[in-house]
């Protein structure tokens, strides 16, 4: 049985993000600098600023080896101690859920194979808990479970908690709301550090191990990603159409797919990353920093093309697409460039100026004035999602 993780894990790998990065960043840039600088004094001195040279190399190497031995030598003491189980659950709390999701988006392969007690497992979520697939599980989670499933797929770096956003200022979330309309909110966790189409094969199995063990008959199933959770989404009702329908498949009970601020054709703030990780590689004095973006998950690079345009929909499910922009029209040119800061309306539309459309026949809502996380609770999607999931 998997170990919980603690804080104490969390502040093992910490260190060891100083020393991999921080320590021995700030190590390369140095020595590359000093580099430049002392062979402008060879050219101008000759032999006379070898020994000024020399004498620097060695201080920093110095210097630099013994900050080294310093956070090596916590980091191992920590890992050790956090073998034992000692300190306080990094679940425990909404923090250490918040701090668990953002560096398991950043660097979620890594973990699953180096960390694996901080990697989080695919789950159905409830009271900041994983619900077990069981017939009893599930009904302990969900006693008022009507036939309506909707479920919740979140973002990059993101939680189930974050569905909560802006709920002291609206009283009420996308969920809460639409009880009222007889279905059952779901909400999932995923490591989204992990690539979209593995957790679109993982998101698939769970749905299914979920119809299976829920209380009753499910009758309807409506699925609500926001940004990468839409591609996830996606990828997921791929995998199991591509099984052919029938056989108590989940996805012959899908009726409705909401994506929020989704980048079906890409985020360009992902792909300035891989094109800036390039220009800094050029010169050894970026080239550190460089290999500090280039250090981002498979999920992040994922959302640099979207999901291909190959990707099926679900013949039968109705698709409403949802963007967001800084300004109040999709068509002025801050939206053309900035969009909602990390997606254009382009892409959260799937379609572009070349012709592309991944959805003929989808219904598209713009937000406007609004970021890509003022998606997550907004007034107007409250009133298209009772709009739309009302339908029959």
């Amino acid at each position: 049985m998997k170990q919980d993780a603690t804080v104490v894990d969390a502040l093992a790998l910490a260190t060891a993000v100083v020393d991999e990065l921080i320590v021995t960043t700030a190590r390369d840039t140095h020595a590359a600098v000093s580099r430049r600088a002392h062979g402008v004094v060879r050219r101008g001195m000759g032999p006379a600023g070898v020994p000024a040279e020399a004498l620097h190399r060695g201080i920093a190497a110095l210097v630099y080896g013994a900050v080294g031995v310093s956070v090596r030598g916590a980091g191992a003491g920590l890992a050790r101690l956090a073998e034992t189980g000692a300190g306080p659950g990094l679940e425990a709390g909404p923090r250490g859920r918040f701090v668990s999701a953002a560096v398991n988006g950043l660097i979620g392969e890594e973990l699953r194979r180096e960390r694996p007690r901080l990697a989080i497992e695919m789950g159905v979520r409830s009271g900041g808990r994983d619900v077990p697939l069981t017939p009893d599980g599930v009904a302990a989670a969900f006693p008022a479970a009507t036939g309506r499933l909707v479920i919740f797929m979140h973002g990059l770096c993101e939680n189930e908690d974050y569905w909560r956003r802006h709920r002291d200022r609206l009283g009420t979330t996308y969920g809460e709301s639409l009880v009222a309309g007889g279905w059952t909110p779901v909400y999932v966790r995923a490591n989204t550090g992990l690539g979209v189409r593995e957790n679109g094969v993982a998101l698939a199995a769970l749905l299914q191990r979920l119809v299976e063990a829920w209380p009753g008959r499910v009758e309807r199933i409506a699925l609500v990603g926001h940004s990468m959770g839409g591609l996830v989404i996606r990828t997921a009702t791929a995998v199991q159409a591509q099984a052919g329908p029938g056989h108590g498949a989940w996805t012959d009970l899908v009726t409705d797919i909401v994506t929020l601020g989704t980048p079906h054709l890409g985020a360009p703030l992902a792909r300035t990353a891989d094109r800036g990780t390039r220009l800094l590689a050029r010169l050894p004095e970026s080239a550190g920093i460089g290999t500090i973006i280039d250090r981002r998950s498979l999920g992040i690079r994922d959302l640099e093309l979207g999901v291909a345009a190959d990707v099926p929909v679900l013949p039968r499910a109705r698709y409403r697409l949802v963007s967001a922009t800084l300004s109040a029209s999709p068509r002025h040119p801050v939206a053309h460039v900035l969009g909602d800061l990390l997606v254009t309306p382009y892409s959260a539309a799937g379609r572009d100026r070349r012709g592309t459309d991944l959805f003929p026949g989808a219904e598209v809502l713009h937000v406007g004035r609004t970021d890509h996380f003022g998606l997550l609770n907004h007034p107007d999607v409250h009133t298209a999602l009772a709009c739309w999931l009302d339908a029959g």
